[in-house]
Formats: C-alpha cells, sequence, structure tokens
C-alpha cells in the first residue's frame, strides 16, 4: 500500500508520464494504420489525402517542425507560470502546477503529433509492387492530430491565463484540501478516549532516513500489531520532518517490551517518509500554502492585504470542515477494542496556531487582515461546542488583540477590531 501510494503520487507529478505513453501509443496507432489501404474512388477515400508520395513526405515534415516548435513554446510558457507562482504566491505551489492534468494533456498531444507524423516518414515511398506506396489514412490521421494540436495550443493558452490567477490558485488549494480532510480524517470515537501512554520500557523505533512523513498506515499496521499483541505509539505527525536516528515511534508488548527488530518491521510498515510534503494525507499542507499566500501578499514588496483576506476566507473553509472531524490524535482499535495504534494528528490549537501564528505577527498592522482572522475564529467558535475548543479559540483571539493594540496606531480602527467579532458573548 505504502509502495502504491507512493509511485501514484509521483506519476501524478511527474511530466514525463503521460507524453510518454502517448508517444508509444501514436507509434502503435501510426504503424497499424499504415497497413491500411483504401481505393482512391471510393466513398470513404475521397475524404483522405489526396496526394502523391512526396506531398505526403512535405505534409509530415510541415507537421512534425511545427509540432517540435510548438512544444517548446509550451514548455517555455510553463516555466514561466512556474517562476511566477513561485515567486508571486509560494515556492510550495510548484508541485500543484506539475501535477495539473490539463498541461499533461497539452503536451501529450504535442509530442504525440510530432512523433506520429516523424515515424510516418518511415512508411512513405516505400516500394510495394514497384508502385510508391502512401498510407492515406495514416497521412489523414496526422492532418488530424495537427488540427487537435491547434485547438489545444489554444485551450492551453486560456487555461494557463486562468492557472496563475490568484483566485483559481487558491480555489484550487482549498478543493484539494477539502479532498484530503475528507479522506484522511476519520472520525474520533464520542468518548473521546485518551491515547495509551507509552512505559519506560518502550522499544524507540529510529526513522531509516530523514525527510517529511508523507503519509501513514495504521490499517496496515493494527492487524500485526494485534497478532503480536503490541502497541505501536507513533509520535511524528503526517507532515512532521523527521531526521534519520531520531525517534519516529514507540512499541511496546502487553506483556512487557518487544525486540528492536520487531518493532521496527511493525512501525515502518505503517508510515512513508520522503524528501517533500504532499497532499496524500497531509491536510495541514494545504493551510501552509494557503498561509504562505498571504504571507508574500503581506510583503513589503507587494503589499496586499486584499489577497491576505481571501487567503484567509479560504482557511476558514478548510477549518470548518475539518471539525466535524474532531481534529487530533487517532486511535485504531483490535477487534477486541483494544488501542493498537495511535497516530498523532494536528489538533484544533495547531491548525489555527498555524493559521494565525505568522500572519498576526506579520500583518497586524492591517486592520482589514486582523479583522478577517477575527471573523475566521468567530466562524469556527459558532461550529463547535467544546469548551476546550473556545479556549483555544479565545487565545488566538487574545493575541490577535494584544498585538494589533500595539502595531494599529489609528484609534478608530484599533476600536473597530475589539469591539467586532472574535469575543464570545
Amino acid at each position: 500500500m505504502s509502495r502504491r501510494g507512493a509511485v501514484r503520487e509521483y506519476v501524478g507529478g511527474a511530466l514525463w508520464v503521460l507524453p510518454t505513453i502517448a508517444v508509444v501509443v501514436s507509434l502503435v496507432a501510426g504503424a497499424v494504420l499504415a497497413q491500411f489501404e483504401v481505393e482512391a474512388d471510393s466513398g470513404f477515400g475521397r475524404l483522405l489525402f489526396q496526394g502523391d508520395a512526396g506531398a505526403a513526405r512535405e505534409l509530415l515534415i510541415v507537421v512534425s517542425a511545427t509540432m517540435i516548435t510548438v512544444t517548446g513554446l509550451v514548455f517555455s510558457l510553463t516555466v514561466v507560470s512556474l517562476q511566477i507562482s513561485s515567486t508571486q504566491f509560494s515556492p510550495r505551489l510548484l508541485r500543484s502546477f506539475l501535477r495539473d492534468r490539463g498541461t499533461q494533456v497539452v503536451l501529450s498531444v504535442f509530442v504525440s503529433t510530432f512523433a506520429y507524423a516523424t515515424a510516418g516518414l518511415y512508411t512513405v515511398g516505400r516500394l510495394d509492387g514497384g508502385q510508391p506506396y502512401v498510407p492515406r489514412i495514416a497521412i489523414s490521421g496526422s492532418l488530424l492530430l495537427a488540427l487537435g494540436s491547434v485547438a489545444a495550443f489554444v485551450w492551453y493558452l486560456h487555461h494557463l491565463a486562468h492557472s496563475i490567477q490568484i483566485d483559481d490558485v487558491m480555489r484550487r488549494i482549498e478543493k484539494t484540501t477539502l479532498h484530503v480532510v475528507d479522506r484522511s480524517m476519520g472520525d474520533r470515537p464520542s468518548d473521546e478516549e485518551p491515547p495509551p501512554d507509552p512505559p519506560t520500557d518502550a522499544t524507540a523505533v529510529m526513522a531509516p532516513t530523514s525527510g517529511y512523513v508523507q503519509a501513514a498506515f495504521p490499517d496496515a499496521v493494527t492487524a500485526p500489531a494485534a497478532a503480536s499483541r503490541a502497541v505501536v505509539h507513533y509520535c511524528r505527525a503526517v507532515g512532521d520532518h523527521v531526521v534519520a536516528g531520531s525517534p519516529i515511534a514507540q512499541v511496546w508488548a502487553d506483556d512487557g517490551a518487544i525486540d528492536e527488530a520487531s518493532a521496527a518491521r511493525l512501525a515502518l510498515t505503517g508510515i512513508r517518509i520522503g524528501f517533500e510534503r504532499t497532499f496524500e494525507q497531509d491536510h495541514a499542507f494545504g493551510v501552509r500554502q494557503l498561509v504562505d499566500i498571504a504571507l508574500r501578499a503581506m510583503s513589503p514588496a507587494i503589499n496586499d492585504p486584499y489577497t491576505a483576506v481571501q487567503s484567509i476566507q479560504h482557511i476558514t473553509v478548510v477549518l470548518c470542515a475539518a471539525l466535524p472531524h474532531h481534529p487530533g490524535t487517532r486511535l485504531w482499535h483490535d477487534d477486541a477494542g483494544t488501542a493498537r495504534v495511535v497516530l498523532p494528528m494536528p489538533n484544533l490549537a495547531e491548525l489555527l496556531d498555524l493559521a494565525c501564528g505568522q500572519l498576526r505577527r506579520v500583518a497586524a498592522h492591517e486592520p482589514h487582515v486582523v479583522a478577517a482572522l477575527l471573523n475566521m475564529l468567530d466562524e469556527i467558535r459558532r461550529r463547535t461546542s467544546s469548551s476546550h475548543d473556545h479556549a483555544d479559540i479565545e487565545r488566538e483571539v487574545d493575541l490577535l488583540h494584544a498585538d494589533a493594540q500595539r502595531a494599529i496606531l489609528q484609534p478608530a480602527d484599533l476600536a473597530s477590531l475589539l469591539e467586532g467579532p472574535g469575543r464570545s458573548s
């Protein structure tokens, strides 16, 4: 499961996979179509290419030369869009642009058209019984691919212009993060059972490599842990960075300690470490990206409070969607109801600190940004009845008010914040 997920994540962000498949398919299709002959005076033949071998070669050469030029242009435009997204929004958005399916499909159309036309030069003009051979169906296919490439190029220009608009960027981040929230955050039991504390003789499992915890697979660990009467207590959440040789889990058996080899085998089966954070299970990564956009917007070089406010509004949607899933540590039980796997996940206090902390310190002087953060906290408060959650929210409100009082010089602006949303009645 872990290996399949890693492959799926890599393939989704690799620009070469779809174009490579498209090239292979186009070569096979060209070779097959070249085997069919159609009489020129037949009804279907009148719709096909009517030129001789020389004209067919010239057509294929023009299509090949045009496609390689357009492919280079599309690649250049893609690099420009990546540079804009990195400098204007956040370098952590590059992976989202690389995973864009529209860009991958357009590149696939162009390179497959080039490969189809270039390979077709080999089949045109071969002598068949002393006569020049022109595969009319295959040549007509090259024409259709060329016309399709024109349409794909026009669509790509439209798609590229929209893909670097800030509203579209934030909408895609929000949509992706909401999908991760629904997929990876299971509901916690209603009694909110506290996780078991590791005993003093628990065996520590060390991280085999440095990187980020990209995904966890507790379901794959629960049954083996139950069979060994063991408990696996992870000490790193998805999205956390680990250093090789540092503890990543503690494992113990119901009847005492467990040997290091067995503990490592159990713990490392349910976790994957990679060199970058991904959206596979890391919903906090989406909040991180939206916060990055807001921070970049509030930098002195850009100074765009409205974009920061928009980013906070998208963060509000994500945090409100996470609330029904009760953010926090999760437990996985065996058939007898004994907790076998403990997996830490960001709780509400950590998510609020991620959403508010840096923005509060950077943008406390801007009333509109502070007001947006207070509105976010007020919206979250209305959606939860937990006194613990309310205490976490109140703490962030107090910090926002304290920083705003130090940073905002205009009494009228400050009064509107202190009297506005954020305070519980």
